[in-house]
C-alpha cells in the first residue's frame, strides 16, 4: 500500500485512465477519472463496500495512462475493457457488433441494406437496432414505401436486365437505367428522412408532391405518392408512438440477487421496434446507476446510437458519458430521465420489460440449480463446478464436426464452447471422431468434473483412452438413447460398469444431463452445416478446368457469390478480367445445361 501511496503522489490533476493490476500483472479494473490524483487517491481509503475492498486487497500496483479530455478518457476506457475484460469491471457478455441499417456505396445509386461489423464502406448507418429481425422489418417497409434498390454492389455492377424486386415494384431499376439519378436520389433523400424520424416533414414533403401531380394532371404519380402516405401513415398508427424529434432508444434496469439485467426499447423512424435484454456481468455491491453508466459507453461507443437516449435511472458522469457519444458518432446525442410525456411511458414501459426478463432469468435460475444438484447427488460426485459434453455431427461421413458445450452451476457457459473439424478418420467413424476431439479439447485445457459424452460404451471407451494417452483423468460418462430412442429412456454407460444404469429414480437429473445433450447436439449440426455450405460453396467451381483459385476468388468476388456466378449472363461473364471469352462460354454451359440457375 505504501507504493500505491508514493504512486498517487505523482499524479497529476489531469484527466487520464488507471488500471489495477494484481501481484501476476493481470488486470483485474479499469477505471477512467477527471483527475487522476483525486480518484486513484480515493481508493487508499477505508472501503466503503466489499467490492472495493475485495479489489484493493488484490492490488499489486497500478497504471495510468494521461489523456487530453475526459472524452479520450472514456474512449480509451471503453476499448480496454473489451480487449482486457476485468472481472471487476461491468462486462457485456453479448459482445458482438450489433445489427444496423447502411444507405451509402461508392456510386450514383446508392443501395439500402442490413449491415453487421465494422463501418468500412462510406455511407450512413442506422443503429443499432434491437434484433436482425427488426432491421429486416424496417428494410421491408421501405422497400414497399420507397423502392430504392437492396442488391449488392457487386449484383448491381453485373446486371443485364432487371430482377424480380423490379417486377413486384420493389425497386425502381437502377441498375438497368429505368430511372433517373434526380429521382432516385429524391427516394434516396425520403428514406433518410424516415430513418431518422422525420416523419412529420416526410409526410409533408409527400403531400405537397402529391398536390402538384394531381395539378398538372399526372394522375398515376399522384396515386403512387397517395399509396406512400397511406403507407407510412398506417405504420404509425400501429406503432401509437408521437415522435418527430429522431430516433431514441430507452433504458431501465432491474436488480435481484446479484443478477442485473439492462432492456432496451428502440423507436427507430418514429415506430416501436421491440425490447433487447442483456445481462451483463457486474461486479458484486454496484448500483443499478454506476452499472447503467459503465454499460452506456460500452453498448455505444463505436456504433451509432440514436439521437435521443432515455434512462430509467440517474447515472453519474450523464454529461461526460454524452459528449464522449456525440464525439464518436459525429452527431448529438442526449442522455435524460424523463419526467413527463411519452419518454416517461417509454420508460415505464421498459422498466415491464427489464423486471419480467429478471424474474424469467431467476427462474431458469432456480430451476437450473436443482437440477443441478440432483445431478451431483444422482452420480455421487462430491461437488461439482463444471460438465462438457460431447458429440458428433456429419451427413454420412462428410465434414465431420465435433461439438463441445460447457455448463456450471448457473447454466451454460457459451464462452467456453468449442467446435473441432476432425480430419484424418473414416467416413462414419464416431468412435475416432470421439477420441479426436477429446484429445485435442483436453491438450491444455483443465478438465471439468464431468465428461458426458453423446454415445454409448464404444464413445465412452475411446474418450477414456484419449485422456489415458495425455496422462490425464477424469469422470467420463455416457447417454444414449434407449431402444425406443424417447425421451427418458435414456441409459448411462460408464467405465468399469458392465452394464449400462438409468436415472428414473432420479428425474430431475435425468432432465438436466439429457438438456446438456441436446445442446452439444444442436451446436455440432450448426456447425457441420456451416462447414458443408462453406464446403459447397465454390464446389461447382472447382469443377470446371481451367478455373483455378485465383479465376474462383475473381468469379466470386465480381459477381458477389458461387450462386450468382450461376445466374450470370454469359456477357457478364466476358466483361470479367482474366476470364477469356472461350472459358466464359464453358462456364455458362456448365451451369446452364444442368438447367440450375441457381446451385
Amino acid at each position: 500500500m505504501s507504493d500505491l501511496r508514493e504512486l498517487v503522489r505523482g499524479l497529476g490533476d489531469c484527466p487520464g485512465v488507471y488500471r489495477m493490476l494484481d501481484e501476476g500483472g493481470v488486470v483485474l479494473y479499469v477505471g477512467k477519472a477527471v483527475s487522476l490524483r483525486k480518484r486513484v487517491s480515493s481508493y487508499l481509503r477505508p472501503a466503503k463496500s466489499p467490492r472495493i475492498a475485495s479489489l484493493m486487497a488484490a492490488v499489486h500496483h497500478i497504471e495510468v495512462t494521461v489523456t487530453h479530455t475526459e472524452t479520450e478518457a472514456l474512449l480509451l476506457e471503453n476499448n480496454l475493457i473489451k480487449t482486457l475484460r476485468p472481472r471487476y469491471n461491468v462486462l457485456l457478455r453479448d459482445d458482438k457488433s450489433y445489427p444496423m441499417i447502411f444507405l451509402g456505396g461508392a456510386s450514383d445509386f446508392p443501395r439500402l441494406g442490413f449491415h453487421r461489423g465494422a463501418r468500412r464502406e462510406p455511407g450512413r448507418y442506422f443503429g443499432p437496432y434491437p434484433s436482425a429481425t427488426a432491421v429486416r422489418e424496417t428494410l421491408n417497409l421501405l422497400q414497399r414505401v420507397f423502392p430504392v434498390r437492396q442488391c449488392e454492389d457487386s449484383v448491381f455492377r453485373n446486371r443485364t436486365r432487371p430482377c424480380l424486386q423490379y417486377q413486384i415494384h420493389r425497386c425502381s431499376g437502377p441498375c438497368v437505367g429505368f430511372v433517373d439519378k434526380e429521382s432516385y436520389a429524391q427516394d434516396v433523400l425520403h428514406t433518410l428522412w424516415f430513418l431518422e424520424g422525420r416523419n412529420k416533414t416526410l409526410l409533408g414533403d409527400l403531400k405537397r408532391q402529391m398536390t402538384e401531380a394531381a395539378a398538372r394532371l399526372d394522375f398515376e404519380q399522384a396515386a403512387r405518392l397517395r399509396d406512400r402516405v397511406a403507407l407510412l401513415a398506417a405504420a404509425q398508427e400501429r406503432q401509437y408512438v408521437d415522435n418527430d424529434k429522431g430516433d431514441a432508444d430507452v433504458l431501465a434496469v432491474a436488480e435481484d440477487r446479484g443478477v442485473l439485467v439492462v432492456a432496451i426499447l428502440a423507436i427507430r423512424g418514429g415506430r416501436q421496434l421491440g425490447c433487447k435484454t442483456l445481462f451483463p456481468r457486474v461486479p458484486e455491491a454496484m448500483s443499478a446507476g454506476e452499472a447503467l453508466a459503465a454499460f452506456l459507453p460500452q453498448y455505444y461507443l463505436g456504433q451509432s446510437p440514436p439521437t435521443h437516449i432515455y434512462i430509467g435511472t440517474p447515472v453519474p458522469g450523464r454529461e461526460w458519458i454524452a459528449q464522449a457519444l456525440c464525439a464518436d458518432s459525429g452527431h448529438a446525442v442526449t442522455i435524460a430521465v424523463p419526467a413527463r410525456g411519452i419518454p416517461r411511458r417509454w420508460v415505464a414501459l421498459a422498466k415491464t420489460n427489464a423486471a419480467d426478463a429478471l424474474r424469467r432469468r431467476q427462474a431458469e435460475r432456480a430451476g437450473h440449480s436443482a437440477r443441478w444438484a440432483a445431478m451431483i447427488a444422482a452420480l455421487g460426485l462430491a461437488a461439482a463446478t463444471r460438465v462438457e459434453c460431447f458429440d458428433i455431427s456429419h451427413t454420412q461421413g462428410e465434414l465431420p464436426v465435433a461439438s463441445c458445450v460447457v455448463f456450471g452451476p448457473d447454466g451454460p457457459i457459451k464462452s467456453d464452447y468449442r467446435r473441432f473439424h476432425i480430419e484424418g478418420v473414416g467416413a462414419g467413424d464416431d468412435y475416432a471422431a470421439i477420441g479426436q476431439a477429446v484429445a485435442r479439447r483436453y491438450a491444455k485445457a483443465p478438465l471439468p468434473d464431468l465428461v458426458l459424452i453423446d454415445g454409448g460404451a464404444g464413445q465412452v471407451a475411446r474418450a477414456e483412452e484419449a485422456l489415458r494417452a495425455l496422462g490425464r483423468q477424469a469422470r467420463v460418462l455416457g447417454i444414449a438413447k434407449g431402444p425406443e430412442r424417447r425421451f427418458g429412456d435414456e441409459e448411462f454407460h460408464e467405465p468399469g460398469r458392465a452394464e449400462p444404469f438409468t436415472l428414473d429414480h432420479a428425474p430431475a437429473a435425468l432432465v438436466f444431463l439429457a438438456s446438456v445433450r441436446d445442446e452439444a447436439h444442436r451446436f455440432a449440426i450448426t456447425g457441420h452445416r456451416a462447414r458443408r455450405a462453406k464446403a459447397r460453396l465454390v464446389s461447382e467451381l472447382d469443377t470446371i478446368p481451367g478455373v483455378g483459385p485465383k479465376r474462383r476468388q475473381t468469379l466470386i468476388k465480381a459477381l458477389g457469390g458461387a450462386r450468382f456466378v450461376a445466374q450470370a449472363e454469359l456477357a457478364d461473364l466476358e466483361r470479367l478480367p482474366g476470364i477469356s471469352k472461350g472459358l466464359a462460354r464453358r462456364i455458362y454451359d456448365i451451369f446452364h445445361a444442368k438447367g440450375e440457375p441457381c446451385p
